[in-house]
């Protein structure tokens, strides 16, 4: 999966859980600036990322999650659970 692809689907789940516009997105992008991504709706960005990308957080990462650009670099660096 390329860089871009991998952009693309994290923004869409976040759009989505968090029901906001995919085109106001950005890489920094954050608790900060997002009001709905509070601590649950973070718990449920932690799911619903492992559920598509196949993976499994540490709770280092999950702390490091802080903006879409770590998480799509986090991402990046993660093998699928099981392969």
């Amino acid at each position: 999966m390329s860089a871009l692809d991998l952009e693309a689907r994290v923004y869409s789940i976040v759009a989505e859980l968090f029901n906001v516009r995919i085109d106001n997105l950005m890489p920094e992008s954050s608790p900060k600036t997002i009001e709905s991504w509070d601590s649950t709706g973070h718990l449920d960005l932690v799911l619903a990322l492992e559920q598509e990308f196949g993976v499994q957080f540490s709770p280092d990462q999950m702390d490091q999650m802080m903006n879409l650009n770590t998480i799509v670099e986090i991402l990046a660096a993660m093998k699928p659970v099981g392969r």
